[in-house]
């Protein structure tokens, strides 16, 4: 199973300390797929179900429609909304109790296509929070730095108005990636890199003009690939990895799609292969060979991801499907060991613990899985929420934060019955 280089660690942890804050030992959900961006979760064990009592309501906030995951520091938990389909909004909760701290919000909505309505106009990436301040993506091609402890905006970029650059038809899709030294985004038809204090441009790469490559849908990820520290970034046409110093690009792929919907995060395995999963076509896992960094397909299977990034345990990706099916695949062969034989909903978001997995069903169900290769297993469901789900889950030590399209839940579990 593929983890994160010592220095990726190493600065990601620097980054996500809650700065002035006697309880920063407290776990923490700063980013897009948690902590170290895989889906990957430490603290207590999971129980093996949820009943009884094993799963229960801590409180709920209402809102407004959003699909930003929420973001939690060890005092607070962070989430937007777009508001009479005008303004967008990013409110900071007490963690404890849910009572508001501070909101922040700005002009700012966007019309998809008619094809993708029914998954709605509202703002869509999930932030990103580095101990002191937190960065938003607005629909229509804007990123925010916020104070977290405050919510004064410090600045902004507007990638449509700087660089001159169409307006993205879905938004702006991508969730940031900050690190030490900077804040990496997929907008403005390129991929950036700024300063995280300021805004200032240190780096465009992969620049287009704003047709299949400008919207991407996909998020960034820093990881060492055949021993070089890489920013892997999936456009809506191709993969590529990226020298995160200059923006340089090491390698790039071409990865088939149906209207570019290559959605996925890239999934590092075998210290230099990067599987990824597009809608209505294939799996892939690339090789990229150390020294001349060239790229070669492994294998390539049938299934036919869409949305949902998998999670990896023990060589093996737990992908949910476009046809609303879960699949194993081994990621050392490509072989397919299961796909579940019932249908779930449109989309899940996944973490994994060991051999557990929980899924956040699109229609309000949490599912308990098991991360058995040789079949599948439903362990439990139950339901979390009258409306859908398509916010990605948080789980922070003993807590779940679920955000739905009218509210901001927080939930309590263990292994044992809680009174």
């Amino acid at each position: 199973m593929f983890r994160f280089h010592a220095s990726v660690v190493a600065a990601l942890a620097a980054s996500i300390s809650y700065s002035n804050d006697s309880t920063s030992d407290v776990a923490t959900w700063p980013q897009w797929r948690g902590p170290n961006r895989d889906g990957l979760v430490a603290g207590p064990k999971w129980p093996d179900s949820f009943k009884p009592n094993r799963l229960t309501p801590k409180w709920r906030v209402p809102f407004g429609p959003s699909y930003s995951g929420p973001i939690v520091s060890a005092e607070l938990v962070f989430t937007t909304e777009t508001k009479n389909q005008e303004t967008e909004v990013v409110y900071a909760l007490d963690r404890k109790d849910g009572k508001q701290r501070w909101m922040a919000e700005w002009k700012g909505a966007l019309s998809v296509p008619f094809f993708a309505k029914s998954n709605g106009d509202w703002i869509r990436a999930t932030p990103a929070y580095d101990g002191e301040r937190l960065y938003v993506a607005g629909m229509r091609d804007l990123l925010v730095c916020l104070d977290a402890k405050t919510g004064k905006e410090l600045w902004r970029v507007d990638f449509v108005e700087k660089f001159k650059t169409p307006l993205p038809a879905f938004g702006f899709v991508c969730s940031p990636l900050v690190t030490q030294d900077g804040v990496y985004v997929q907008a403005g038809a390129s991929v950036f890199k700024l300063d995280k204090k300021t805004g200032g441009v240190l780096w465009q790469s992969l620049k287009d003009d704003g047709g299949m490559n400008g919207s991407a849908f996909s998020s960034p990820v820093l990881a060492e690939l055949s021993g070089k520290m890489q920013l892997l970034v999936q456009s809506r046409q191709k993969l590529a990895g990226l020298d995160p110093s200059n923006g340089a690009v090491l390698w790039s792929q071409v990865v088939p799609s149906f209207r570019g919907m290559n959605i996925l995060t890239p999934i590092v395995f075998g210290g230099d292969g990067v599987f990824t999963s597009s809608y209505q076509n294939k799996s892939w896992l690339y090789r990229v060979k150390p020294g001349d960094m060239s790229v070669s397909e492994a294998w390539s299977n049938a299934a036919q991801g869409y949305m949902s990034t998998p999670v990896v345990v023990d060589g093996h990706a737990y992908l949910h499907l476009g046809n609303k099916r879960f699949t194993c695949i081994n990621l050392k062969t490509g072989e397919r060991t299961w796909t579940s034989n019932r249908t779930f909903g449109g989309y899940c978001s996944m973490v994994a613990q060991g051999n557990r997995i929980l899924a956040l069903d699109q229609r309000g169900i949490l599912l308990l899985l098991a991360a058995n290769p040789k079949q599948f297993e439903l362990l439990d469901s139950q339901e979390v929420s009258k409306s859908e789900t398509w916010a990605h889950l948080a789980v922070v030590g003993d807590e779940l934060f679920i955000r739905d399209l009218k509210g901001l839940a927080a939930f309590r579990w263990s292994e044992k019955p809680m009174n």
